[in-house]
């Protein structure tokens, strides 16, 4: 894809999201995060799509696949953990809740 439809994509994607379509942008922004797979504004945002949508065990890929690549995404830490909680696995989930309090200065 070109950079041009690649934003146009990711920009559908965004108002789908929006719209609560959460299904609807998952699909688009997996066809813009395959073919931009260093755009992790885009592969945040399908994660929270996944997340919305109860794609769960997609939405935990994403999310570890960014704090590989960028380990000070704090928004990324929350949605993990919450994505976790959400699969019935509180320890796990723990630490990477307490990892964005410490980052946002959240209770």
């Amino acid at each position: 894809m070109l950079i041009e439809k690649l934003a146009e994509e990711y920009e559908r994607g965004r108002l789908f999201f929006g719209l609560k379509d959460y299904i609807g942008a998952a699909r688009i922004l997996a066809e813009v995060v395959a073919e931009a797979p260093d755009d992790l504004a885009a592969r945040l945002l399908l994660a929270r799509a996944y997340y919305h949508s109860a794609q769960l065990g997609r939405a935990e890929s994403e999310l570890r696949l960014i704090l590989e690549r960028d380990p000070v995404e704090e928004y990324a830490y929350l949605l993990l953990g919450r994505t976790l909680e959400r699969q019935s696995r509180p320890e796990d989930a723990a630490p990477y809740l307490r990892l964005h309090a410490a980052m946002t200065g959240a209770a």
